[in-house]
């Protein structure tokens, strides 16, 4: 870095003095999701949504036409998936888990935040080209629900989601057939699935698509897997993050005053709390974001190389030798992390999977992994003659709701 001092911020351009209250939000705890959102999405201005392969940046790899290529082992060399998006009115209990029981929540006003994204997926994936209206052709099946969103504005209660829930899925046979395997819920908050108190009875071999997989609000474990979960890009208001008229114009490095903020709360979580101790012990340095999670699980790790557009950092080494380290990089050396990051920027933005590089075109690539070709649970058997039937040795077309759940 410059000797000169710079003071950190997400938004102004002609900030005011530094105080104590900017030193702390400039040296708590940034993230994972919240760094790389910001960073790709709002310090930049806005590029295609595709790589240029005449930069030798090694971040990911690109065909000839400067997309960014998934690798055929384990995707295979094209997208060919169908997904079945449930409609709100053909399961019982569904519209309560979008809207609060009694209707009153738009979806609309569960666009805010990081609860966003699973109105943004549900509304992408309506409009996708990879959905099918045809259950018996389905690759996977999309669960929509805004159970974040819908608890934290009186829509619902804690008993009332898990009840909901389960009344949901025993109204769907595809569930039961595969054990939920091909079935693909989002939980966008800290909280994750654990939202739905009994997620490890009835969802725990289901997709489940999070921002968070390295921890869990207030539980002793997370309710992320990383073989069969997928990571996902945290919500950012859209002006951030199109191409065309944006809501934020980026200064150059050089100019800007702030760099990076917290958005969130310490919640006496100890990394958060050693970093507001060291903005009172060093009033006067300086930060740049950084990953300082250990367990973190970072978005379509299968593509990106994350040691070229950021830096992690030990969480038990949160004290004076991370601000002397972060005090030691020249501005152009992180102008040049800036840079890379900027070219994996659209992985970030939830545009359609239309666009060459998206995060539902990402997503779609990680869903394709998860396709099975046969589906099959304890409560699945077959017969000679190839016909799927449950227990009782009722064929699958005839299995009627309500049915039980493991």
């Amino acid at each position: 870095m410059s000797p000169k001092p710079r003071i950190f911020s997400a938004h102004s351009h002609t900030a005011p003095l530094c105080t104590r209250t900017h030193q702390i939000a400039a040296l708590i705890l940034v993230t994972a999701t919240f760094f790389f959102t910001r960073l790709f999405d709002q310090s930049f201005p806005p590029s295609p949504c595709y790589l240029d392969r005449h930069l030798n940046l090694h971040v990911a790899k690109t065909n000839d036409a400067g997309h960014l290529l998934w690798p055929d082992r384990g995707y295979g060399s094209h997208l060919s998936l169908k997904i079945y998006v449930y409609d709100e009115n053909e399961i019982d209990g569904l519209k309560d888990l979008l809207y609060g029981r009694d209707g009153s929540i738009s979806s609309n006003a569960c666009l805010k935040g990081q609860w966003g994204s699973q109105v943004k997926i549900h509304r992408l994936l309506l409009e996708s080209r990879f959905r099918t209206r045809k259950k018996e052709e389905a690759d996977l099946f999309f669960v929509p629900a805004y159970v974040k969103c819908v608890r934290m504005l009186g829509g619902l209660n804690d008993k009332e989601i898990n009840q909901t829930y389960v009344k949901v899925l025993s109204q769907m046979p595809y569930f039961r057939r595969s054990g939920g395997r091909d079935h693909i819920f989002v939980f966008p908050s800290g909280a994750g699935a654990h939202l739905f108190r009994s997620w490890a009875t009835y969802i725990n071999r289901s997709i489940i698509l999070t921002p968070e997989g390295d921890r869990t609000d207030k539980k002793d474990s997370s309710a992320f897997n990383t073989w069969k979960d997928i990571i996902i890009p945290g919500n950012v208001d859209d002006g951030m993050t199109k191409t065309g008229a944006t809501v934020f114009q980026p200064l150059p490095l050089s100019k800007r005053k702030y760099l990076a903020n917290y958005l969130g709360r310490a919640q006496k979580k100890v990394g958060r709390l050693k970093l507001i101790e060291l903005a009172k012990q060093y009033p006067d340095k300086e930060c740049v974001p950084v990953i300082l999670s250990d367990q973190v699980e970072l978005p379509f790790q299968n593509v990106i190389d994350y040691t070229e557009i950021s830096i992690k950092w030990p969480s038990t080494s949160i004290g004076p030798e991370l601000l002397d380290y972060l005090a030691s990089i020249p501005d152009e050396v992180i102008e040049q992390i800036i840079g890379r990051g900027r070219q994996v920027r659209c992985l970030w933005v939830y545009a359609p999977d239309s666009e060459p590089c998206s995060t539902m075109r990402a997503l779609m690539w990680e869903l394709q992994r998860k396709v099975r070709q046969f589906h099959q649970s304890a409560e699945t058997f077959w017969l000679r003659n190839g016909s799927v039937v449950n227990r009782n040795l009722v064929e699958f077309a005839k299995w009627k709701p309500p049915m039980p759940l493991p």
